[in-house]
């Protein structure tokens, strides 16, 4: 039976996929085509008894779950272990605001200067890296004129 519902989802991606060819939407089509494949290589591979399986255990799972003291210990359990982890906070250390200079936070001082020689200029602190920062990008484009 599981062999003739994966063919049947099959051949129905497959005509999908000639239907969307023949009105010039190759890239669906082949989109289509791909999808096709799935069903019969789920079944010859053996996962559709497998995904059953893994189903099967899920709802007995959950239908204990209701039943059973034992199973929600263990929720509360890990409900707590969850709440302790979030309130002792996972990430270690705290980020450095874009304002706040490093010798600060750190809580040193800037060493003091020596007779005659004046202390080196601040060093501008660099903004933080993101990822949709293109200011770079944008300023060689301007530069080329585009």
């Amino acid at each position: 039976m599981t062999a003739i519902v994966c063919l049947a989802l099959s051949a129905a991606a497959v005509v999908i996929a000639v239907l969307r060819g023949t009105r010039g939407r190759f890239r669906s089509a082949l989109r289509w085509a791909a999808v096709a494949l799935v069903p019969t290589g789920l079944y010859l591979t053996g996962l559709i008894t497998v995904f059953d399986r893994i189903g099967r255990a899920l709802g007995d799972w959950a239908a204990h779950l209701v039943f059973d003291p034992k199973v929600w210990t263990g929720v509360v359990m890990l409900g707590a272990a969850a709440l302790l982890l979030l309130a002792t906070g996972i990430r270690r250390g705290r980020a450095l605001k874009p304002s706040e200079p490093a010798a600060e936070a750190k809580g040193r001082t800037a060493p003091p200067a020596v007779k005659g020689r004046t202390a080196p200029p601040a060093v501008a602190a660099k903004k933080p890296y993101r990822e949709d920062d293109f200011s770079d990008i944008e300023e060689i484009l301007k530069r080329r004129g585009l």
